[in-house]
């Protein structure tokens, strides 16, 4: 009797902490935690759900720091970014509201169009984090209070220029992009920027239109406008070189300066253009309003990188030679595979890359289906794949964690697509969950409602009381 109980002590308890830092957990937005979480198929089915009140609404993802100085006291702490650019830090445990920051200048867009999807990225040395609001200012704040330390400029047109996609971190140097709003407004332009976290001076700026011109330009003074960089997991850091992958979104393409609806390889501090992968129908996506950089570069390993789009379409790519040569120019086409997104519409969401052992799984999700690929040779096979919708999809613990958008989460086991829980939660857009320390943080809501409200799920493992135990 004694050994079943203390089996399920076990069962129910936390894993040693661990860190979640930014959207895709690590720099090459990979989505696939490798540590345990505590959460497993067995127990799944037993999490506890928490509605937390925001003071507005995070259509991105949480991030998580593990036992750090917060409203002094060591806690493991959730911190989100609002669309109207509030920065909430959550306690995990409790789901209290520790601190928020406001960006100055809230009350002249709160409630606007102008709004911001991007998650935070944490530093390094977990003492501070770096977030982004609707003015078009990238801020570092203090995790323990909230207190701003930098703020700087990344457009000079932030009515014109949303940062839409997630803040990345790599090498000292936070990366950020920049896309446009709802109906492509010109003029706008997507553009990388890198700034020095400790000063937060930007290093250096490469604009997907005009990208002979080095510097934040006046969106009026090139002839081109729009290719956004808005997909879900922004800048995509290639470990070992530290260079950065983005995608664009509709907008001309002539193979030197203008870079519309095409996959990009830069310099790791975006100084320099290195390759391009720009499919043959580049003119008729910029056409029919099908951004190919609805979704950022996925790496899949062994030299493989994956590029979906509003067309519907996955692309495998050669990431050594991205357009069949290894240098950027007016090249079109060079793709090795071409697969359909699991419901062969448009993709939003950035695919999670899991190695596990020597195989490796690609997991996509999308408004119509949710589908696991594995990687064969230069290639990748489907696996098994259903007609549930899904946001960004993470893997923690071997498990798959998919959000509905219409109002569930749902669990998988990874490798047969088997459902071990569907637990209860709100509608959203494009809000994804992660999963660290047997909790699950997934906030709700639509960016494009306007509202300054919101609300954070957590869902947690029960605790193992001590009355479960008393007189064994």
């Amino acid at each position: 009797m004694i050994g079943v109980l203390l089996a399920a002590v076990t069962l129910l308890a936390a894993p040693p902490g661990h860190d979640w830092t930014r959207f895709g957990y690590g720099p090459a937005r990979s989505s696939a935690a490798p540590f345990a979480t505590g959460i497993t198929a067995a127990n799944a089915s037993q999490l506890v759900q928490q509605r937390v009140e925001l003071p507005g609404t995070a259509d991105s993802s949480a991030i998580e720091l593990h036992g750090v100085s917060v409203a002094g006291a060591a806690r493991d702490v959730f911190f989100l970014t609002t669309t109207y650019g509030k920065t909430v830090a959550v306690d995990a445990a409790t789901g209290r509201i520790l601190w928020t920051y406001t960006p100055p200048g809230y009350s002249s867009w709160a409630g606007s169009y102008r709004i911001t999807t991007a998650t935070p990225v944490a530093d390094p040395s977990r003492r501070f984090i770096y977030t982004a609001s609707p003015d078009g200012r990238v801020h570092k704040l203090a995790v323990s209070n909230g207190r701003p330390i930098w703020s700087r400029a990344i457009t000079l047109l932030p009515s014109r220029e949303k940062i839409a996609a997630s803040l990345n971190y790599f090498r000292g140097l936070v990366i950020a992009t920049t896309g446009g709003y709802i109906g492509d407004q010109p003029p706008y332009q997507g553009h990388v920027v890198t700034l020095r976290g400790s000063t937060g001076r930007i290093v250096r700026v490469w604009n997907s239109l005009c990208s002979n011109r080095h510097a934040l330009i006046q969106p009026a003074s090139c002839p081109a406008s729009d290719s956004a960089i808005w997909g879900r997991a922004g800048a995509v850091v290639v470990p070992g070189t530290g260079r950065l992958l983005v995608a664009t979104g509709n907008a001309p393409w002539n193979g030197s300066t203008n870079w519309g609806d095409s996959a990009l390889e830069l310099t790791a501090n975006a100084s320099r253009l290195l390759q391009n992968w720009t499919p043959r129908n580049q003119d008729e996506l910029n056409r029919d309003d099908l951004d190919l950089g609805s979704t950022s570069p996925a790496l899949l390993g062994n030299g493989l990188l994956l590029q979906g789009g509003k067309d519907g379409k996955l692309r495998v790519l050669d990431l050594r030679r991205m357009n069949g040569t290894s240098r950027a120019g007016p090249r079109l086409g060079g793709e090795l595979q071409t697969v359909s997104t699991p419901g062969g519409t448009d993709l939003f969401t950035a695919p999670a890359v899991w190695h596990a052992g020597s195989t490796t799984w690609v997991f996509v999700a999308d408004n119509d289906g949710t589908a696991a690929f594995r990687v064969l040779g230069r290639r990748i096979n489907p696996a098994w794949s259903n007609s549930r919708a899904g946001t960004s999809p993470v893997v923690a613990g071997g498990l798959l964690y998919v959000y509905d958008p219409y109002g569930a989460l749902r669990i998988y086991d990874s490798s047969t697509g088997k459902v071990v829980a569907t637990l209860p939660t709100g509608q959203g857009h494009w809000n994804s969950p992660i999963v660290v320390d047997g909790r699950i943080a997934l906030p709700e809501g639509n960016a494009n409602d306007h509202k300054t409200s919101g609300v954070l799920d957590i869902y947690r493992l029960p605790r193992a009381s001590a009355s479960c135990c008393g007189g064994a």
